[in-house]
């Protein structure tokens, strides 16, 4: 293999172990069994498993770029179809990590993955303005980034109903999630526009 697609197999493993044990119970020596490498390749790719399970909950729960490039041309309802769908696809994908991601417990209280967990809410914010064709430098920007990071505190919920009590199926959280959005930016984000600048 080559060394980034070794690199890629090292850190899917890590992600399926964090993802069914607690940080734990899961040591370099079981990812690299996993992985079938020696664990100096572990040290050597990621540092630490500390390193690796905080690179591991970022890449969980940051929308990346290409989510906002993939989508298509036209109204908002449908870019915001488009957009849940591709989340929800991605949740599939990567179900037991992003439940422990959006409640990295084994850790415990750590500032670092807290840090994490905030610049990824941020991040993953401006992708879902820039998807919607507003900017997050503009005026409103802080306030408009606040209200996505709202939403997305409903869209892990909505998701821990679907995937892990089974209240709800993934088309209904598609249809909760997509009219919520498009209910923001149509009618909550005009509102936030318009009123009078912060003091």
């Amino acid at each position: 293999m080559e060394p980034d697609e070794r690199k890629e197999q090292i850190f899917a493993c890590a992600a399926r172990l964090f993802g069914d044990r607690p940080y734990s119970e899961v040591s370099t020596s079981d990812i690299a069994a996993e992985a079938g490498v020696a664990r100096g390749l572990i040290n050597h790719y990621f540092g630490t498993k500390r390193e690796l399970y905080l690179e591991i909950i970022r890449r969980a729960l940051t929308v990346p770029r290409l989510a906002v490039e993939i989508l298509p041309e036209g109204p908002l309802e449908l870019r915001a179809d488009v957009a849940i769908d591709w989340f929800l696809d991605m949740v599939t994908r990567q179900e037991k990590m992003w439940l422990a991601a959006i409640a990295p417990e084994g850790i415990g209280r750590d500032l670092e993955v807290e840090r994490i967990l905030e610049e990824a809410d941020r991040e993953s914010a401006d992708r879902v303005l820039e998807a919607v064709g507003l900017s997050p430098e503009s005026r409103h920007g802080q306030e408009l980034n606040a209200l996505v990071r709202a939403f997305g505190g409903m869209v892990k919920a909505a998701g821990r109903e679907w995937l892990v009590r089974g209240a709800l199926n993934r088309e209904q959280v598609h249809t909760l999630l997509s009219k919520s959005l498009v209910t923001l930016v149509g009618e909550v984000f005009p509102e936030i526009q318009r009123a009078a600048p912060r003091s």
